[in-house]
C-alpha cells in the first residue's frame, strides 16, 4: 500500500484524542521556539560586543539569561508532556487497534482460519502493533516540528544571507531524493522481516503444541533443522534491512557534512566580501546547526516511522480481510425454538475449490428428531452439520429452521440455540468450572455443578485435590479424553440448547469412556432436534432416522433395520463396522 494510503486510514484512530495530540503539537511549538530563539541571542550579544561593548551592560545580559531559563522551564513543561502524556496516546491508540483487530478476527468465519496460519495472526496482533505506540506518538510531532524549524529557519536565515541560505538549502531536496530511495529498501525489508517472523511463531506453536508426536516419533533433530532453516531465513533478511539502514544513515550523514562545508567556506568568502557579519555568521551556523539537527532527527525517526507503516499495513491487510458470513440487513432474533429444519435444495463448495462437497441435498427433520449420518470419509457430514448454524454458507438452496431461512435471523441467536460436541474437544487454559461455565457465561456454581451431574463428569472432577477448581493446562492436556468429552458435554448442558450436533463425539474414546460418554449424550439429545455424526454405527441403531452420505449425496434414507434390509451402502458399512468390533472383542 502507499504511504499516504496508510496514513489516510491510520488518522481517523487519532479522532478520540485530537485534543491531545494538539495540545501535544502545542507543546512541540514551545520546544521549538526555545531552540530558536537561543541563536537569535547569541547573535545580539556578538553583535554588541563587537561594535557597542558599553551598551552591553550585566543588566542586558541578566536578562537574557532570564528569558533563556524561563523558556528553557517552559520547554521542560512541554517536554514532560509530550514524553508523558503523548506517549500515553500512542499506547491507547495501539491498544485500540489491537481491539478492532481482535473483534474483527472473531467475526471472520471458518474459510479464513482454513487458510491462515495462527502464527501469521499472533504476529500481528502482538509484535506488529508494538511500534504504533512510538509512531502515533512521534509520527506528528516529528514533521510538525521539523517542518516548523524548517520553515523558521529558512525565513531567519533568507533575513541574514539570501545566497548561501538557497545553497544550503539546495543540498537538501537531493539528500530527500536519495533517502526516499533508501527507505523503499528498508520498508520491503521491514515487511518481509515481520512476515518472516510470524512464519516462525507458526512454526514454533506447531512444533510445541505436538511436541508428543514429536517425542514419540523422536523428530527433535528435524525440527530443529525446520526452526534453524526459518531463522536462518530470518537473519537474511536482517541482514538485507540492515544494510539499507547503514546506506541510509551513512547517506545522511555525507549530506551533513556537505552542508557544513557550504556553510563554513561560501559564509567565509561572504565574510571577506562583506556580505555578512561575523554576528550573523555565527546565527547562521547556529541555525543551520539546529536545521542540521532537525534533518538528523528526521533521518532517525525514518526507521521508526518505517516499522510504523509496516505495521499499520500488515494490520490493515487483516483488518481488510471480508466478513463472508453476517447478519443480513434486517436479521431478526431467533427465539422459541421448535426445531424443525429442512435442507432445500442445498449445493455448497468451498470457496478455493468449484468442485461440490454437497448436491442438492434435500432434507426435512422434524422437531426432536435424532438424525445419525453415516458415510465414507470425505462425504460431507461434518460439512453439512456446518451448515446449519452457519460457520459456512451454502452455495445454493437454503436451509431453515422453523420454517424460515436461516440467513433471516442474526448470528449470535442461530448459534446461541445449537450446541455443538466435536471430536477433537477444546478446553480453554483455565479451571474445569471455568470451562463448563463458558456454555453459558452468567450460570452460577450450582447450576454448573448440575450440568456435570447430567454429564456423569460430576465423580471424578470432585475427586481431583481443587475440585471444580482444577487447571487443566493447556488444551486440556492434564485431563483423558473422555474426561475432556464429559466436560464438553457439561458444557453443551449448561448451554441448553434446541438443536444438537454431535460431531463423530466417541470415535477417539476407548470402549469404557465411549459407554459413559454415550450414555452422557444419550441425555443431552433426549427432546432436542440432533445431529450425529457416527463413526462407530452401533452408537446409532436407534436414530429416528440415518441418512447415508456419498459422493452422490444422500444415497440411503431410513432406520437402522429398512437399511440393513436393503443391502446397500449402510448394510455394507455396518457389517465392516461389526467386523471391526468383534475382532476387538477377541
Amino acid at each position: 500500500m502507499k504511504t499516504s494510503v496508510l496514513l489516510r486510514r491510520f488518522a481517523p484512530y487519532f479522532k478520540k484524542y485530537t485534543g491531545i495530540l494538539l495540545l501535544d503539537l502545542f507543546c512541540a511549538s514551545l520546544t521549538t521556539v526555545c531552540e530558536l530563539v537561543l541563536p537569535m541571542m547569541v547573535r545580539y550579544i556578538t553583535e554588541k560586543g563587537a561594535n557597542d561593548l558599553g551598551s552591553l551592560t550585566v543588566p542586558v545580559i541578566l536578562t537574557i539569561g532570564a528569558l533563556y531559563l524561563l523558556l528553557r522551564l517552559i520547554d521542560t513543561a512541554a517536554n514532560y508532556y509530550m514524553a508523558n502524556i503523548g506517549h500515553m496516546m500512542g499506547a491507547r491508540i495501539e491498544t485500540d487497534m489491537r481491539r478492532d483487530l481482535f473483534s474483527h478476527l472473531q467475526r471472520l468465519s471458518y474459510s479464513f482460519y482454513d487458510n491462515t496460519k495462527i502464527g501469521q495472526i499472533m504476529a500481528r496482533i502482538t509484535s506488529d502493533l508494538f511500534d504504533i505506540t512510538e509512531f502515533a506518538h512521534h509520527c506528528p510531532e516529528e514533521f510538525f516540528i521539523a517542518g516548523l524549524k524548517i520553515v523558521v529557519s529558512f525565513a531567519v536565515l533568507a533575513t541574514i544571507n539570501l545566497p548561501l541560505t538557497c545553497i544550503i538549502f539546495a543540498v537538501i531536496p537531493v539528500m530527500l531524493l536519495c533517502s526516499t530511495h533508501f527507505n523503499t529498501q528498508m520498508r520491503r525489508a521491514f515487511k518481509d522481516s515481520r512476515h518472516q517472523i510470524g512464519e516462525l511463531n507458526a512454526q514454533v506453536e506447531d512444533s510445541l503444541l505436538g511436541v508428543r508426536v514429536v517425542k514419540s516419533f523422536a523428530n527433535e533433530e528435524i525440527e530443529e533443522e525446520k526452526f534453524e532453516q526459518g531463522n536462518g531465513d530470518f537473519l537474511d533478511i536482517k541482514r538485507r534491512m540492515y544494510r539499507y539502514m547503514a546506506a541510509f544513515h551513512s547517506t545522511t550523514r555525507l549530506f551533513d557534512g556537505i552542508m557544513y562545508i557550504a556553510v563554513v567556506v561560501t559564509g567565509s568568502l561572504f565574510m571577506i566580501n562583506g556580505q555578512i557579519t561575523p554576528a550573523d555568521l555565527m546565527a547562521y551556523l547556529l541555525y543551520v546547526t539546529t536545521l542540521l539537527t532537525t534533518i538528523r532527527r528526521i533521518v532517525e525517526f525514518t526507521e521508526q516511522f518505517q516499522r510504523g507503516m509496516t505495521g499499520i499495513e500488515r494490520f490493515l491487510e487483516l483488518m481488510d480481510a471480508p466478513v463472508d458470513i453476517d447478519d443480513d440487513s434486517g436479521a431478526e432474533e431467533l427465539t422459541d425454538v421448535v426445531g424443525e429444519i429442512e435442507f432445500d435444495h442445498v449445493d455448497f463448495h468451498y470457496g478455493d475449490d468449484d468442485k461440490n462437497v454437497l448436491s442438492g441435498i434435500q432434507l426435512h427433520v422434524k422437531p426432536g428428531d435424532n438424525i445419525a449420518l453415516v458415510g465414507p470419509s470425505g462425504s460431507g457430514k461434518t460439512t453439512l452439520c456446518n451448515l446449519i448454524p452457519r460457520f459456512y454458507d451454502v452455495t445454493a438452496g437454503r436451509i431453515l429452521i422453523d420454517g424460515r431461512d436461516i440467513r433471516d435471523f442474526t448470528l449470535h441467536s442461530l448459534r446461541s440455540n445449537i450446541g455443538v460436541v466435536q471430536q477433537e474437544v477444546y478446553l480453554f487454559s483455565g479451571s474445569v468450572f471455568e470451562n463448563i461455565q463458558y456454555g453459558r457465561p452468567d450460570a452460577s456454581r450450582e447450576e454448573v455443578i448440575k450440568a456435570a451431574k447430567l454429564a456423569g463428569a460430576h465423580e471424578f472432577i470432585t475427586a481431583f485435590p481443587d475440585g471444580y477448581d482444577t487447571y487443566v493446562g493447556e488444551r486440556g492436556v492434564k485431563l483423558s479424553g473422555g474426561q475432556k468429552q464429559r466436560i464438553s458435554i457439561a458444557r453443551v448442558f449448561l448451554k441448553n440448547p434446541p438443536i444438537l450436533i454431535l460431531d463423530e463425539a466417541t470415535s477417539a474414546l476407548d470402549n469404557e469412556s465411549e459407554r459413559i460418554v454415550q450414555q452422557s449424550l444419550e441425555k443431552l439429545a433426549h427432546g432436542r432436534t440432533t445431529f450425529t455424526i457416527a463413526h462407530r454405527l452401533t452408537t446409532i441403531r436407534n436414530a429416528a432416522t440415518i441418512l447415508v452420505l456419498t459422493e452422490k449425496g444422500i444415497e440411503e434414507q431410513g432406520t437402522h433395520e429398512e437399511l440393513l434390509a436393503k443391502g446397500g451402502v449402510y448394510s455394507h458399512l455396518y457389517n465392516l463396522s461389526d467386523l471391526g468390533n468383534n475382532s476387538v472383542s477377541r
